[in-house]
């Protein structure tokens, strides 16, 4: 038809998964079109503007979802060259060899996945390089076997030096945080400032897809990116075993793209979506879907950001997420079962907080938060087949989730508590998303062996559609307890490197 558009590989989605894949794929001969429904995001001052990223919510989507209830909600997503990555806070951690294994939690059984560590260590190597994560090893008592890191640790700050050692002085085993800073120090890079976490980065000095990934090939011949380019749906062949082309809205227009491979990375919410709005006669419940899991088991971390807080000690300290607490990650105190982790944040600046409880005036909140210091209890949620992800019949998304392991993530957050306690703490404030937890979503488009209960082979390719990909963290059988970006990103590299010894070696 008129304005279809013809290329080797397609790629939908820009971020930790389809800008990693772009990027491996890219030095060989195939021609790779990344299609993203967004645009750059702009280098302009709002970039570290509290107030606009946070209260005016200039860069996050103003779509809206439904709930379980039926309830309209703005999810926490960002469509934009480098997706959510642009967003993140550049923690990029391994999971733990045990969260590869099946494992009992306090709630449920966090199931083994169809690869182990050992798997994916090479490409927890190369991701590490890709996105340059500083770290070091040796202080984790959870930290899974590897090699140095890429670059040394962000140093901490004279607070968190201190916390540091008030935390090993309780018999702790706090340990630095694993971070994708771009040059740090060097006049072009990374200044350790204090708007990283939810903010953009105005020098493209953190570690994210567009920075590593997609701008980086927008010289080379064969990489097209198309901004402002929806896919609405996955259009296959007659016999239904393959996708003939992708259905994409820009410009105004619609036009197909065609490709004898096609991998989608939308997030695990919209690649789950964008699956099932491409129903059809052949796969009358949805694309992939003949064991009934796209959408299904749909999981978001046990998330409390947490604050101490102490009247008469200012926090001086500019940057202070570099430290973690990894205790409790395989068991808590006197439990046999996984609690999780626990992260220092960046700084929380008055008017975020403001948005928790508006009435308050902002000067209170500036000078309250003045005298914190920032962390994140994160538990492990449990995939459960009810907590699902589904398309309304006017297209939009409804998503039905209730938080799993609530027990084990309370019971991590007292722990926080008494552990700020004993650093002096007066207050610890606490708040959560809960219900509505869009960030580290994963889970709904499962890898596995067995095609009834799994959407996605081992190497993350559709049992039912045979030229079909999904690289973003929809993959996950298990949630683990640490950030899904680095995994994805190993994941992606994995894949790629099977694309390239299967499918383009076969290409005439």
């Amino acid at each position: 038809m008129p304005g279809d558009y013809t290329c080797d590989v397609i790629i939908i989605g820009s971020g930790a998964g389809g800008g990693t894949l772009a990027q491996a794929l890219a030095p060989t001969a195939a021609h790779i079109l990344i299609v993203e429904r967004g645009d750059f995001v702009p280098r302009e001052p709002q970039n570290w503007d509290p107030a606009a990223v946070w209260k005016n919510l200039r860069y996050r989507t103003t779509e809206r979802w439904l709930d379980a209830a039926g309830r309209e909600f703005r999810p926490y997503m960002h469509y934009c060259v480098g997706g959510n990555t642009k967003f993140w806070g550049s923690v990029l951690y391994r999971l733990r060899k045990a969260d590869f294994e099946a494992t009992e939690h306090a709630d449920g059984l966090s199931p083994a996945w169809p690869i182990d560590y050992d798997t994916l260590a090479p490409y927890y190597d190369r991701a590490e390089r890709l996105y340059e994560v500083h770290g070091e090893r040796g202080h984790d008592p959870t930290e899974p076997p590897r090699g140095p890191f890429p670059h040394p640790p962000i140093p901490h700050a004279d607070e968190i030096a201190d916390v540091v050692e008030r935390l090993r002085e309780q018999g702790l085993h706090p340990s630095p945080l694993p971070l994708g800073l771009r040059r740090p120090g060097a006049p072009d890079g990374c200044i350790l400032c204090n708007t990283c976490n939810s903010f953009p980065c105005q020098r493209h000095a953190k570690s994210e897809a567009e920075s590593c990934c997609v701008r980086p090939l927008l010289a080379r011949d064969n990489v097209t990116l198309w901004t402002g380019a929806r896919a609405r749906r996955l259009l296959t062949d007659a016999a239904g075993r393959r996708i003939a082309a992708v259905e994409v809205e820009r410009e105004g227009e619609i036009v197909r793209a065609r490709a004898p491979l096609v991998a989608v990375a939308c997030g695990a919410v919209n690649s789950a979506a964008l699956l099932l709005r491409s129903a059809s006669d052949r796969h009358p419940d949805g694309l992939a879907n003949s064991s009934g899991l796209v959408g299904a088991r749909y999981m978001a971390h046990l998330a409390t950001m947490m604050q101490g807080f102490h009247p008469l000690r200012r926090n001086r300290a500019v940057f202070q997420k570099t430290v973690a607490i990894n205790d409790f990650y395989l068991r808590g105190p006197d439990t046999d079962y996984p609690l999780g982790q626990i992260q220092s944040q960046g700084r929380t600046h008055g008017v975020m907080a403001q948005t928790v409880v508006p009435w308050i005036p902002l000067w209170a909140y500036d000078a309250w938060v003045a005298r914190g210091v920032d962390w994140l209890a994160l538990t492990e949620d449990l995939p459960r087949r009810d907590n699902r992800v589904t398309v309304e019949p006017d297209g939009r998304i409804r998503l039905r989730y209730r938080p799993n392991n609530r027990g084990a993530h309370r019971r991590l957050v007292v722990e926080m508590r008494r552990i700020l306690g004993r650093l002096g703490f007066w207050v610890v404030m606490r708040h959560s998303h809960e219900q509505k937890n869009t960030t580290h979503q994963c889970g709904t488009l499962c890898f596995g062996t067995d095609p009834r209960e799994s959407v996605l082979d081992p190497w993350c390719r559709a049992h039912d559609i045979e030229n079909l990909f999904v690289v973003d963290a929809s993959f996950f059988p298990s949630s683990a307890a640490v950030n899904p970006g680095l995994t994805i990103a190993a994941q992606a590299l994995r894949v790629a490197d099977h694309i390239v010894e299967t499918d383009l070696r076969r290409a005439p």
